[in-house]
């Protein structure tokens, strides 16, 4: 097992459920620790997990969802130096899957911001999605 450090973000609209994002993030995530925070309009939910089994959730629903081969190219162009960066689709998240998605422009409600810090992101992510 690998050292990993979990940090998640996501912008809460007016028109979104505080509740519903944070089961979009504890689909993926296990045993955050959940802040809200006012900010601007809305507010922000911002989530810090450690260790590799917090990742467990999303590991099963890459597999499930039979994405590891895409999912592993994104990831491993997500390197920078110790940190894997990504953004996840949140409704899709909230329905208990996974979407990659770009930071702006895809999703009406905005993305899950996910950074992952880890000793050795090449492992990390063979464990998360192994090739098939």
């Amino acid at each position: 097992m690998v050292e990993v450090t979990v940090f998640v973000e996501a912008e809460i609209y007016p028109t979104e459920n505080e509740d519903s994002v944070k089961v979009a993030v504890n689909n993926f995530l296990s045993d955050a620790t959940t802040t809200i925070k006012p900010c601007g309009k809305g507010s922000t939910l911002t989530a810090v997990a450690k260790g590799q089994n917090s990742l467990l959730n999303l590991r099963n629903m890459l597999r499930n969802d039979r994405i590891r081969d895409a999912s592993r190219r994104l990831l491993f162009k997500s390197i920078r130096g110790t940190m894997i960066s990504f953004c996840l689709n949140k409704q899709v998240a909230f329905s208990g899957h996974v979407s990659f998605s770009e930071e702006t422009a895809e999703s009406p409600l905005g993305p899950i911001k996910v950074n992952i810090e880890t000793d050795n992101p090449e492992e990390l992510i063979d464990w998360l999605a192994e090739k098939t």
